[in-house]
């Protein structure tokens, strides 16, 4: 069966070998209650829809238009066996039923797309109690696809971190996801609040870093297109019960 959970996924487990994530946009912050609702309801309903979906999340949009959705795969195969090939539609498994009963109780909700992703390298505080207040997402995307790329900007944005002389102790963690196609980086970075982050966006330097060269070169990456920065609240954890 399903179960709902409240606490936050843990994006480090070994038996995660792809990571989607996707964005709608429904339009106001009513209709993202509406939809978490809708999605929660939609899914404890019918069973879990097979061994190779991990978890399920959903998260509200600060800007009170948008949600982030976050699923955590054994593989892709598993997702497309779920997305295209139903082997369990008469159980109500299948990806398109659900999503038909979403729009139905919420019309109008505009998909912006899915996103492939692997993990490839988190650094997180040891033995940090707190449960994060706010997901802030770094989408990072480059100048054509480029795996090599990927790996050595995110090996830069560690040795600037473990450089940085004023880390803000309101960063609980970070979890870079290269995506398949080469082409993008997303940061799923953990903070205690909002407030938080957007303190240490406004203290000295260019971003959460400290004006020094090491995040200078970070920002100006050759083959670096361009970035965006969402803040995010877990909103609802959907789990095999």
């Amino acid at each position: 069966m399903t179960r709902r959970t409240d606490a936050h996924p843990d994006l480090t487990r070994p038996e995660i070998g792809a990571s989607f994530f996707s964005t709608w946009r429904v339009g106001t912050p009513l209709r993202q209650k509406r939809t978490v609702e809708a999605i929660g309801t939609t899914w404890e309903r019918r069973p879990w829809p097979t061994d190779g979906l991990l978890g399920y999340h959903v998260y509200t949009g600060h800007d009170g238009s948008t949600l982030l959705h976050h699923s955590q795969w054994r593989s892709e195969q598993a997702y497309e066996a779920f997305a295209r090939h139903p082997t369990a539609a008469s159980r109500g498994a299948h990806r398109q039923e659900r999503v038909d009963e979403i729009d139905t109780a919420v019309p109008g909700i505009e998909r912006l797309g899915l996103g492939r992703y692997r993990h490839h390298r988190s650094g997180r505080r040891e033995d940090d109690p707190r449960v994060p207040g706010c997901i802030v997402i770094v989408d990072i995307e480059f100048e054509g696809p480029d795996p090599d790329r990927q790996r050595a900007w995110v090996d830069a944005v560690f040795e600037a971190l473990e450089s940085e002389p004023n880390p803000h102790p309101g960063g609980m963690s970070a979890h870079f996801h290269l995506s398949t196609d080469g082409t993008r980086v997303l940061n799923y970075a953990e903070w205690e609040s909002a407030q938080a982050h957007a303190d240490a966006l406004a203290a000295p330097g260019n971003g959460v870093g400290s004006a020094m060269e090491l995040w200078h070169r970070v920002q100006n990456w050759p083959g670096l297109k361009g970035s965006t920065v969402s803040r995010y609240e877990h909103a609802l954890g959907l789990v095999p019960d």
